[in-house]
């Protein structure tokens, strides 16, 4: 949480961060002082080293071989922890598909229910938030799209394109993005999908923290594109 304050402070304010993950200005400033923990310092050694290694693979290099080859450069560390780590990073192995997935169900976080229903109709602003992961070329390469829109209007009001996956990276950057746009004063119901970047305890308890939000999944196949303008 702190990390990502201080990844992100030239794209939000310290204050805007503070208030989204019910932090105080202090507690970071407190972080900030005493520095990073040995942990992290060892994570982020460990990260550089993965990415190295899957930029020189093409990006084709998964948790075995990957673990394979940080053994090779004389790493004691299990496979357990560079899928964990790759996972945490949005990490993925490149493969020969023309569709590449961004959701990823499979996982043990609890999942809210449908409330919507397929029922996409709102009635003023910061009512309706839906949100999705998509993948675009771009000039520097393949990214992730991560979009919120309010359907009360139907405008796009956050969003972050990143190179990985994970809900720092992805839904949490245009959260901030959304909540500094339309702040969340009423009851808002927030839609997506079942992925992992929605489910995950990282971006839940940022909406836990908001009494006002009340989750909702949509199915996988339902995308916000395919919205009922009904």
């Amino acid at each position: 949480m702190y990390q990502f304050i201080s990844d992100h402070r030239t794209r939000f304010t310290i204050e805007k961060m503070c208030e989204v993950f019910k932090v105080r200005k202090s507690s970071y400033y407190q972080w900030l002082k005493s520095g990073p923990s040995l942990r992290w310092q060892e994570n982020e050694k460990l990260l550089r080293e993965i990415m190295d290694i899957f930029e020189g693979s093409d990006q084709t290099y998964g948790s075995p071989r990957m673990t394979k080859e940080l053994k090779a450069r004389g790493m004691i560390i299990s496979q357990n922890r560079v899928a964990k780590m790759m996972r945490a990073a949005g990490i993925r192995a490149r493969k020969p598909k023309r569709f590449v997935v961004t959701t990823d169900s499979k996982h043990n976080y609890p999942v809210a229910p449908n409330i919507l229903n397929q029922k996409f109709r709102a009635t003023r602003p910061a009512q309706i938030w839906v949100s999705d992961i998509t993948y675009v070329r771009t000039k520097s390469g393949w990214l992730y799209l991560t979009v919120i829109i309010d359907l009360y209007d139907r405008k796009v009001i956050g969003w972050s394109m990143s190179k990985g996956l994970s809900a720092a990276e992805t839904i949490i950057p245009a959260w901030m993005m959304a909540t500094w746009k339309r702040p969340v004063t009423q009851n808002l119901i927030f839609h997506s999908d079942r992925g992992i970047q929605y489910a995950c305890d990282e971006f839940s308890n940022i909406l836990k923290a908001n009494k006002l939000i009340i989750r909702s999944i949509i199915l996988p196949e339902i995308r916000t594109t395919g919205l009922d303008e009904n």
